[in-house]
């Protein structure tokens, strides 16, 4: 593995990296029914649980960012739905993974000042586990006001964690990574005081982890979001992977996976999100693709067929 350059790319040099090599790719937008006309965007990628397929989506009124979390399971039509008797959570952008055999899911839930509506002053990433959906328990809080943690059980059996610090030390947002015993040990200091990756995104940019694949290597395959705003102040969210040492800390690059371009033209929750692609997790084929589930411009889902982007990485 090569070490991240000691000049760091930029979205836009991403990106003309990004159009300039050719690639198929099949894109297909997800239907839901039974969340009363809402928006569902900011899905995972399917799991499977007692022979069932699941995703995870947030849930939304187009007008309002007070979400809830649902579990969905598709019908014979294709369609997906509410699993039944299944509970919602008042949290967004969910994530789920399995270490040791349990499942564990994540999602950040919004804290709010007690004006007339609600505002949101800060927000805290929190953590259920357990072996069924219907017996999660909540066991960890991240620190306020940081998204984008990720849990992945390692090859020696230990617990890699991803982080994303902003201010003083990640600036608009940059990854951090460490490694606990155990599940016990994930609590506000260590996540804290995870190292923070060098060179991944420059000053004026940001980025976060969304999902963490264990490789053939024992290296940890990192899809995440890199992000900037234009002249005009608006967002720009692009899907992107790199590989991660767990033991030394060395990376691959950044690259770009996919774009808004990807997708078809939609509706958007605020003209400034138009641009913005949220990577909910990734399906790895047999075959060198791979599925990529994401949510577009904060009010849709699509899953998207790409070359499977952590292949070089176990070369």
């Amino acid at each position: 593995m090569t070490r991240s350059p000691a000049k760091t790319a930029t979205c836009n040099e991403l990106l003309d990296t990004f159009y300039a090599n050719l690639r198929t790719v099949h894109v297909e937008k997800l239907v839901f029914s039974g969340v009363g006309g809402r928006d569902v965007y900011n899905i995972t990628a399917p799991f499977l649980h007692d022979g069932e397929e699941v995703i995870l989506g947030r849930v939304e009124e187009r007008d309002s960012e007070f979400s809830q979390v649902f579990f969905f399971t598709s019908g014979a039509d294709g369609v997906w739905v509410p699993r039944a008797h299944t509970h919602t959570y008042n949290l967004q952008d969910p994530c789920v993974t399995r270490v040791k055999g349990e499942l564990i899911v994540g999602g950040v839930e919004v804290i709010t000042a007690g004006d007339n509506p609600p505002k949101i002053v800060s927000w805290v990433t929190q953590f259920y586990r357990g072996y069924r959906i219907d017996s999660l328990h909540h066991f960890a809080s991240g620190p306020e006001l940081m998204k984008d943690i990720r849990l992945i059980e390692l090859q020696d059996g230990r617990i890699g964690v991803l982080t994303r610090p902003q201010g003083e030390r990640g600036g608009r947002g940059q990854i951090g990574f460490t490694i606990i015993d155990s599940l016990e040990e994930l609590h506000e200091q260590t996540l804290l005081e995870a190292e923070i990756l060098q060179h991944q995104f420059v000053p004026e940019e940001w980025g976060g982890a969304n999902e963490a694949h264990l490789l053939r290597n024992g290296h940890i395959g990192v899809l995440g979001h890199i992000a900037c705003f234009d002249r005009l102040g608006k967002k720009h969210y692009y899907s992107m992977v790199f590989s991660l040492n767990p033991d030394t800390l060395e990376t691959t690059p950044v690259k770009i996976i996919a774009a808004r371009s990807d997708f078809p033209i939609g509706p958007g929750k605020r003209p400034d999100l138009q641009d913005v692609i949220f990577s909910g997790g990734l399906v790895r084929g047999a075959d060198g693709r791979a599925v990529l589930s994401v949510g577009v411009s904060d009010a849709e889902a699509y899953r998207i067929e790409i070359p499977d982007p952590f292949a070089e990485y176990e070369v």
